[in-house]
């Protein structure tokens, strides 16, 4: 990224890949390259890209690390096969123990289960009692994720920040629900920001990444980080990356739009009869409103949840009516999505029959509204 970059707009960022060109053919968008393996000279020096071999990087995911990096106003990211890889990758690095919040990713949970039973230390406290939870356990590592997925509970990284790092922890931010348009989690204090690049970043449903950007490079946990990922081969592939920059250079457009119909949406629904509740942050009533206007830029995201007012059955109901949206997991795609959590998860993460978590795309708001209220209205009087 050049110098000039840094002093760009995120929008700039986004439709320019920050900047990159294909300098062998002057191409304004760039090759991408499957070679896992990189000559050297005669002197067995390595080639002008430094590269070796494709599990430590290469040039294709190098251009899409730089993309977030500077999206996130980072010094370094990291691509990484998938989501959970990124985020399993941070937790195998991590030194002591790890604060969770409840009511995080359910992968996320799933995975802290899993290290719990190997032998590493997992502490989980309600959002609410985070703070505490580091003062009386003293983490070395504190994860949140805000809005969180799919209870959109939203934790204020600027305090999560202080508290953290008041006893020598890192904090880690999932940033996926917010993306670097809405929430800058390095500029509040965060350490590490995650994202599942499947989602918005990509923004496409065709691409499986997770990412991994921070401003504190020389830290021991992001060495540690980079090492075990180079040792366990969890690099994504340079096809994936290519797709992953192209995503990206109308990430802006895309999350931008989907915000706005996201809080049309979600005002409609939180006034229908047969809704019973709307999580979503971009509501005045959202317990976590104050703290969303204060750290989301440009809007609340493209996701929420609801309560369909009589419950399971009818939750069912109403996805298996809707025509135009989608009944998919994932979210942050240009289509939109709609899924049964509680048909998904097992009965211990606490989901509730009734909730349905809906992904905003970019389609026309009043499409996507006749089309909850269709599904809404197939409900039989009880």
């Amino acid at each position: 990224m050049t110098g000039k970059a840094r002093h760009w707009q995120q929008a700039t960022l986004a439709a320019q890949a920050a900047g990159q060109i294909d300098e062998a053919s002057g191409g304004v968008v760039g090759p991408w390259q499957p070679s896992t393996t990189f000559v050297r000279d005669e002197g067995y020096a390595l080639p002008p890209s430094g590269d070796i071999y494709r599990r430590d990087q290469g040039p294709t995911v190098r251009e899409a690390e730089a993309v977030i990096a500077a999206l996130e106003g980072a010094d370094e990211a990291l691509l990484f096969a998938s989501g959970l890889a990124a985020i399993a990758t941070v937790m195998r690095a991590a030194d002591g123990p790890i604060l969770l919040p409840t009511g995080i990713y359910y992968g996320t949970g799933s995975l802290a289960d899993r290290f719990s039973a190997a032998g590493l230390e997992i502490v989980r406290a309600a959002p609410d009692d985070m703070e505490t939870a580091c003062r009386t356990h003293r983490p070395s590592l504190v994860m949140i994720e805000t809005p969180s997925n799919p209870w959109l509970t939203v934790v204020d990284i600027a305090s999560m920040a202080e508290a953290a790092h008041g006893v020598g922890a890192t904090l880690a931010v999932d940033s996926t629900a917010a993306t670097p348009i809405h929430t800058q989690p390095l500029a509040l204090g965060a350490d590490i920001v995650i994202h599942s690049a499947t989602k918005a970043l990509n923004g496409h449903s065709d691409v499986l990444a997770g990412a991994l950007a921070t401003a504190k490079v020389d830290a021991p946990l992001w060495q540690a980080v980079k090492a075990t990922r180079a040792t366990e081969g969890a690099v994504l592939s340079p096809f994936d990356a290519w797709l992953l920059t192209r995503g990206m250079r109308t990430l802006h457009l895309r999350v931008e739009a989907a915000s706005r119909s996201a809080l049309a949406l979600a005002t409609w629904l939180a006034d229908h009869p047969k809704v019973a509740a709307v999580r979503y942050p971009g509501l005045a009533d959202h317990p976590g409103h104050a703290i969303a206007k204060r750290q989301m830029a440009g809007g609340f995201g493209a996701l929420m949840s609801f309560d369909v007012a009589g419950g399971g059955e009818d939750a069912l109901i109403v996805a298996g009516r809707l025509t135009l949206i989608k009944r998919a997991t994932s979210l942050g795609g240009v289509e939109s999505l709609i899924e049964h959590r509680h048909s998904v998860e097992p009965a211990s993460s606490g989901i509730s029959p009734q909730l349905l978590r809906l992904s905003v795309g970019v389609e026309a708001a009043e499409d996507l509204k006749a089309d909850l209220d269709q599904a809404l209205a197939a409900i039989p009087p009880r």
